[in-house]
């Protein structure tokens, strides 16, 4: 029931953000590929409170999670090397849709002397005035977090952790659960602070870990790229094969990106920024970080290595990753990739308290925010000993909810899109 559900929603998903990456890209004449007024907008921040780039590294801290490492091995595992191509070309339509919703979201967040909230809830309910489809995304992203991304994070930290010893699950969990307390308890600016940190660091290592691999099998990587192309136009049998690779690509490019869910510009609000223009396009560079570099990451160092005879029940997906780092580091692999997985949960974790605190505020005064910091933590512990597969069907469900409910506000309020953009790309 959840895999036909998941499917046909998946399939409207899909063609959505293909239609209107597309559209919007022409109508804003491909924001996505300004590449110079992308750094430009690096450069133009202040001293006062969260500044957009620390707002990217925030947003980053919640697109770099396991769907980066055990989302990408899954759909490799499941799809094939084709499925990385999608993940790509999805990355490349889609950058336009991260400018655009963090466009809007700044253009209607709500100011007050203590912080700046924002995000598709706001432009549903002032710019789009439909405050009931607006409670239901703010509803779904709390579900979504607490039911699906955040114990996803935890389930394979613990995965992880197995591979390299017996671990108990339950210390574990509560070990994970009190370090996420300690930092979503100081707010938003004590989380930015720590993703300012914690993501770069986790960015560079990742990358490097990657170049070595490509580096010292260099010979390989010709062999990885032709079949990352040629199996994404496996044509036969056409629904079994190329129907299937390209849905699992866009899926965990989706995933992984959030480009089209509108999350990243509950993030983007937070910063002391006025201009949605820069802060847009700030964005844009979160979207090639995650899928670019980070995925790709992942893929190259899964393809290199000879995964095809690998059979694994009930997978996650950081089965396979852990087996190949194993290949390629050998003893220090799974310790190595235990770090990662840890670094890349860990600030999901950190940004999805702050989606679902930004969230419940929008939704009501009466509860106090106090209420997802124990939440949180809470459903970090219970990733610890849930069933992934189960997980990832949630997970998948409640982002297409999200996506379709997105777009549909993109697409109604695309006048109004054209014209802010007209008005302030003057980067």
């Amino acid at each position: 029931m959840l895999e036909n559900l998941n499917a046909i929603l998946w399939a409207t998903v899909t063609a959505l953000i293909i239609m209107s990456g597309f559209y919007f890209s022409q109508k804003l004449n491909f924001p996505q590929f300004n590449f110079k007024k992308i750094f430009k907008s690096l450069k133009r921040t202040n001293h006062h409170g969260i500044s957009p780039l620390k707002t990217l590294f925030l947003t980053l801290a919640g697109r770099i999670g396991v769907g980066s490492i055990a989302g990408v091995a899954l759909a490799i595992y499941i799809g094939g090397p084709g499925t990385i191509f999608w993940m790509w070309v999805i990355a490349l339509i889609s950058g336009v849709l991260a400018y655009i919703e963090t466009m809007l979201g700044i253009k209607y967040k709500k100011n007050n002397q203590i912080e700046s909230l924002g995000g598709p809830s706001y432009y549903i309910k002032n710019g789009l005035k439909k405050k009931y489809l607006a409670i239901i995304y703010s509803l779904i992203i709390i579900i979504a977090y607490l039911l699906g991304f955040i114990p996803i994070q935890t389930n394979t930290i613990v995965k992880s952790m197995d591979m390299l010893t017996r671990t108990n699950h339950i210390i574990i969990g509560l070990i994970i659960a009190f370090l996420s307390f300690i930092v979503i308890s100081g707010g938003i600016k004590k989380i930015s602070n720590v993703t300012d940190k914690l993501v770069p660091f986790m960015t560079l290592l990742y990358i490097g870990m990657a170049l070595f691999v490509i580096i010292t099998q260099i010979d390989k990587f010709p062999t990885v790229i032709t079949a990352i192309i040629t199996e994404a136009f496996q044509l036969k049998p056409f629904f079994s094969g190329f129907i299937v690779t390209m849905l699992i690509g866009v899926q965990r490019g989706i995933f992984s990106n959030e480009s089209g869910l509108g999350l990243g510009a509950v993030a983007a609000s937070a910063s002391n920024s006025t201009n949605g223009v820069q802060s847009g396009y700030i964005q844009v560079l979160g979207v090639y970080i995650t899928t670019i570099l980070i995925c790709s990451a992942t893929a190259f160092m899964i393809l290199i290595f000879d995964y095809q005879n690998i059979i694994i029940d009930n997978p996650n997906g950081i089965e396979l990753t852990s087996l190949a780092f194993s290949h390629h580091f050998g003893s220090l692999g799974n310790l190595l990739l235990v770090i990662c997985i840890f670094l890349f949960s860990f600030s999901t974790i950190l940004t999805g308290y702050y989606y679902c605190e930004a969230s419940l505020k929008f939704l009501t005064k009466k509860i106090t925010p106090t209420i997802i910091k124990i939440l949180t933590p809470l459903s970090a512990f219970l990733g610890t000993i849930s069933s992934p597969s189960l997980i990832w069907q949630i997970v998948d469900i409640l982002v297409a909810f999200l996506a379709l409910i997105n777009i549909y506000a993109l697409f109604k309020l695309k006048r109004q899109i054209v014209h802010y953009h007209q008005k302030y790309d003057r980067i």
